[in-house]
Order: structure tokens, then sequence, then C-alpha cells
């Protein structure tokens, strides 16, 4: 599935509805350049769960994690992590055995220990905005794409791409 995100808005309104389809479980890849928008994005996954105030990327924490009602959330980041059984050190294999939603920055830098995702999103700058692909990685990833896709903010373009 690919998604065209005109701006910062539409992005943090994506992550929103993703962040309802994916019911507060799951495991989510988050990958793109420095700059691509993961941060922006996890926002409106947070957004979906009513978290409001600001969400930084855990780049020196690696994991932070949010208790919102009754979901877990852990958004861990990956990018100064130099080997991945450093993710044993921080309790990862707690975080990510819990029956919680998980985003994950950088997941190419936990390669061998992180377990596989539902869903892999990857971000790109696009001439406008961003650019959404999303796999399924999983029985479960399969759901929350359909789910997604069954939303009405989807416009589709005479050139058969779509924007939210």
């Amino acid at each position: 599935m690919q998604v065209q995100l005109e701006s910062e808005e539409a992005q943090v309104a994506f992550g929103e509805a993703l962040g309802r389809v994916l019911q507060g479980r799951g495991r989510v890849y988050l990958e793109g350049d420095l700059g691509a928008g993961k941060t922006t994005l996890t926002r409106g996954i947070l957004r979906a769960y009513g978290h409001f105030g600001a969400v930084k990327s855990p780049t020196y924490t690696l994991v932070e994690p949010y208790e919102l009602g009754t979901q877990r959330i852990y958004h861990l980041d990956l990018y100064r992590l130099s080997d991945p059984e450093e993710l044993e050190f921080i309790g990862g294999r707690d975080v990510l055995a819990d029956d919680a939603l998980c985003i994950i920055e950088w997941p190419s830098r936990g390669e061998g220990w992180l377990p596989a995702p539902d869903v892999c999103l990857s971000l790109t700058v696009a001439t406008t905005g961003r650019e959404a692909t999303l796999n399924a990685l999983s029985e479960y990833g399969e759901c929350v794409l359909n789910g997604l896709q069954s939303r009405q903010s989807f416009k589709q373009s005479e050139d058969g791409t779509t924007s939210w």
C-alpha cells in the first residue's frame, strides 16, 4: 500500500488513523532517512490513544514508554544502537514480549534480535510532503492494512495514486 501524505498535518492524521486500526497492539517498523518523519507519524499514532503532548524521538534513551488509559505503547529508536545485543540490556525482550504496541524506528539496527513486525512502514521525502509505503508481514498486519484501506480519508487521484 502506498499513500501520499501532502503535509505534516496529513502525516499526523494518517498516523492517528493507523493507531486506531492497530487497536493498541502489534509491532510497527518505521523506516526512512533522517528527517523523513518517523517521529511525526508516531505522534499521530499516539494521538489515537489520547496523547496530545510532545513526542520526541528516544534517540538517546532508546525506548520511551507511554501508559495511555489501558494501553501500553513503546516507542523505540535504534539509530544509536551499535550492537543489537544492547537491546537485552535495556529490557528489550520484556518490552517486545509485552502485549502492547511497539513502534520501532531504525529496525535494521536490531536485525537478528528483533522479532518480525506486523507492519513495515517506509517513509520517503516527496516533492510535496512524504510518501508512505506499508507492507503487512503477518496475518494481523494484513488485518491492519485492510482496516486502514477501508477508512474514508483516502483520496484516489486520476493517475491512481492514493493520498491522505
